[in-house]
């Protein structure tokens, strides 16, 4: 049976996530790279990770706004052909007066 610290030790690190076939270069790299640091090299890895996911993809964001946007009743051509007949209505004005 494990031992309560060992259960609760499980719960609040979370997953564990194993990655296979890093070039040999590359976990170097990353290993130097934490050293510099003064982290180990998970930690580091772990930081790296973090943040990654705590910015959004393109299609999140894209997913974001679409849902924040408002519906329009009518089409941008739509609107800009009335402001622009407001705006001739009003110049005619001015030139007649």
């Amino acid at each position: 049976m494990q031992s309560r610290f060992t259960l609760s030790y499980y719960a609040y690190m979370g997953s564990l996530l194993q990655i296979r076939g890093v070039p040999e270069e590359t976990r170097r790299i990353l290993k130097a790279r934490a050293a510099a640091r003064g982290q180990s090299l998970n930690a580091y890895v772990l930081e790296l990770i973090g943040r990654d996911v705590a910015r959004p993809t393109v299609d999140e964001v894209l997913a974001r706004a679409a849902r924040r946007s408002e519906r329009a009743r009518e089409s941008a051509t739509e609107a800009i052909r009335a402001g622009r007949a407001d705006r001739e209505q009003q110049l005619g004005a001015v030139a007649d007066g």
